[in-house]
């Protein structure tokens, strides 16, 4: 996919990840949409970086037709989706040498459960069912989704932020062969530890302190660039300090004979 003239709507775009990515591909020549819940700062962040702002829950199904369909009707369509509005569940307040104050899970609220997933699971697949619609209607797009490090590892310090980012990158995954028909693309993107508000007030620098290497949102924007205009689908883009984006492939499971191209040809109940 060539960028130049293209239509984008970037979720979480009102800082962070979102907001970079949101200046990187208005620079491109394309129109950008920004959705966030944050109406504030999203509109400072449409104003910097000249696209448009739309209040969006992501959690909200019937919003998100009601935004689909409102930038289908005036702009379109849309070819790009950046579905990457995102929260964590830790506290960014750790005690004394800690990064961060890691979650007990055994007092987790079902509002913060719900939230989180409403956010980090909920946002991506209503995302994707919204806006695949849209793309085929103009011949094809690209869908990528901000997953993390942590859903390629286990993360004890959040393990609830853990269970959501396997799932984005499970759902990618699974998707991809199956809008390749389409011609609609979809990729995750796995950053390390970015300097963004979802780590809270200071967490940034105590991780810094302890002598992690933490990464600026334009390097991730860099990354979903290059995964939007790869043509490639179903890939995982790891992005670490001082590294170029690489692919993470999953090892082979010992015994299982499956490929997923096959199976999509085989058809319910086919083997």
């Amino acid at each position: 996919m060539k960028l130049h003239g293209k239509i984008a709507l970037v979720t979480g775009g009102a800082s962070g990840i979102g907001l970079a990515t949101a200046e990187r591909l208005s620079s491109e020549g394309v129109s950008v949409v920004i959705a966030d819940i944050d109406e504030g700062n999203g509109k400072s962040a449409a104003d910097r970086t000249g696209a448009e702002f739309v209040r969006l829950d992501v959690s909200d199904a019937s919003r998100w037709s009601e935004v689909t369909e409102d930038l289908t009707r005036r702009l379109g369509g849309i070819d790009i989706a950046f579905l990457n509005a995102g929260i964590a569940t830790f506290s960014a307040r750790g005690a004394p040498g800690e990064i961060m104050a890691p979650i007990d899970l055994a007092e987790l609220s079902d509002e913060a459960y719900r939230r989180i997933m409403g956010t980090n699971v909920d946002g991506v697949v209503l995302g994707a069912r919204a806006v695949i619609p849209a793309m085929e209607a103009r011949g094809g797009g690209a869908i990528v989704a901000t997953s993390s490090v942590a859903g390629l590892i286990g993360f004890p310090p959040d393990p609830i932020y853990t269970l959501t980012k396997h799932a984005v990158i499970g759902l990618v995954r699974s998707l991809g062969p199956a809008l390749a028909p389409r011609n609609i693309t979809v990729n995750a993107i796995c950053p390390g530890v970015v300097d963004t508000n979802i780590l809270g007030e200071g967490t940034a620098q105590r991780a810094r302190d302890a002598g992690l290497s933490v990464m600026q949102p334009s390097e991730i924007a860099d990354a979903v660039a290059q995964a939007v205009t790869s043509g490639e689908s179903g890939r995982l883009y790891v992005c670490l300090p001082d590294r170029d984006p690489v692919h993470y492939e999953f090892a082979p499971v010992p015994g299982l004979d499956f490929e997923p191209d096959r199976a999509l040809e085989a058809g319910p109940g086919g083997s």
